[in-house]
C-alpha cells in the first residue's frame, strides 16, 4: 500500500500560501521604499546638457538601427505586442462609432512611446557596456533605483494622452460633430471638403502640436537619466527640458522623426511598428548620450 503523506498534504498549501503572502509584502516594501527614494532624491544636482546639430540626430538614428540589428529577435519579440494594441484600438475606435479618435489613437503613440521604450533604453545601456542581451534585460528597469519615479513619469505621460484624447474629441464635436460619421468615405469627404472639416485639420494638428512639444520635452532625456543615474524625477524633467531648450533645431527634426516614423509604421495594420519603435527606442538612448555628458 502506497504511504500516505497528510501532513505534506496539509503543509503544502499552507507554505505556498506564507510564501505568496511573503512575496506580496516585500512587493509593497519594495513599492514603499521606491516613494521613499523619489522623496529622498527631489532637488538632486542637475548634470550639464550639450549643444547637438542635426547631424548628430541622423547619427543616433543609425545607431538605433544598428542596436536593433544587433539583438533584433529579442526586440522584435517585445516589440510585437504594439500592432496587437494598434489592431485593437482600431477595432475598439470603429466598433463604437468613434472614428473620429482613430488618428488621435495612432499620433498618441508618440505621447506614451518613451514609457513603452524604456525597456530599450536598458537594452541598449547595458549593450553600450558590453554586457550580453537578451529580452530579459528590458526587465532589469524594475530592478532600477528610479523604478518609482519612473513609474510616475509614465503616469504623467498618460494623463498628458488622455488629456489629448479629450482634446481631439472637443475639436471633433465642435467642428464636424457631435454627430458620429455614417461611414469612413463620408467622414473622410468630410475633412477634406467642407469648412469645418478643414478648421478640425488645423486646429486638431496645432494643439496636438503642443501636446507632442510638451511630451517630447518632459521625456526625451528624463526616462534614460533616471535609468542611467541616481537623480531626482524633479531633475530628470528639468534637465529634459533644458536638453530640448537648448537644441531647438535638432529636437525640432527628432520629433519630426518620431511622428513621421510611427505614422509610417502604423498603416500598415500597425505592423510597422515592430521596427519603427525599436528603431526610435535605441535611438533615443543614443541621442541623450549626445544631450548629457557623462
Amino acid at each position: 500500500m502506497a504511504e500516505e503523506h497528510p501532513v505534506e498534504w496539509v503543509r503544502n498549501p499552507v507554505e505556498w500560501t506564507g510564501n505568496q503572502l511573503a512575496h506580496a509584502a516585500h512587493a509593497l516594501g519594495a513599492a514603499g521604499h521606491s516613494l521613499h527614494h523619489i522623496q529622498e532624491t527631489l532637488h538632486s544636482p542637475a548634470p550639464a546638457v550639450w549643444k547637438i546639430r542635426t547631424q548628430d540626430v541622423w547619427d543616433v538614428l543609425a545607431k538605433g538601427f544598428k542596436d536593433f540589428g544587433a539583438f533584433r529577435t529579442d526586440v522584435i519579440f517585445i516589440c510585437a505586442v504594439y500592432p496587437v494594441v494598434g489592431l485593437l484600438l482600431g477595432k475598439l475606435t470603429f466598433g463604437y462609432h468613434a472614428l473620429p479618435l482613430l488618428f488621435p489613437l495612432i499620433s498618441g503613440f508618440a505621447l506614451i512611446g518613451p514609457v513603452a521604450c524604456v525597456g530599450l533604453y536598458e537594452m541598449s545601456r547595458q549593450h553600450e557596456r558590453g554586457n550580453r542581451v537578451t529580452f530579459a534585460t528590458s526587465f532589469g528597469v524594475f530592478r532600477a533605483p528610479a523604478i518609482g519615479a519612473i513609474v510616475m513619469l509614465g503616469l504623467l505621460l498618460t494623463t498628458i494622452f488622455l488629456l489629448w484624447m479629450v482634446a481631439a474629441w472637443e475639436i471633433y464635436r465642435v467642428t464636424l460633430g457631435p454627430e458620429f460619421p455614417t461611414s469612413v468615405s463620408a467622414f473622410v469627404r468630410d475633412i477634406f471638403t467642407t469648412p469645418a472639416g478643414l478648421t478640425m485639420v488645423v486646429v486638431g494638428v496645432s494643439v496636438g502640436f503642443l501636446f507632442a512639444l510638451a511630451a517630447m520635452a518632459i521625456s526625451t532625456v528624463s526616462f534614460p537619466l533616471l535609468l542611467d543615474r541616481d537623480v531626482g524625477l524633479d531633475t530628470a524633467i528639468r534637465t529634459s527640458v533644458r536638453a530640448v531648450a537648448a537644441n531647438p533645431v535638432p529636437m525640432a527634426l527628432w520629433g519630426m522623426i518620431v511622428a513621421g516614423g510611427l505614422v509610417i509604421g502604423s498603416i500598415p495594420l500597425f505592423l510597422g511598428l515592430i521596427v519603427v519603435v525599436p528603431v526610435l527606442g535605441h535611438a533615443t538612448w543614443h541621442l541623450y548620450r549626445k544631450l548629457v555628458p557623462r
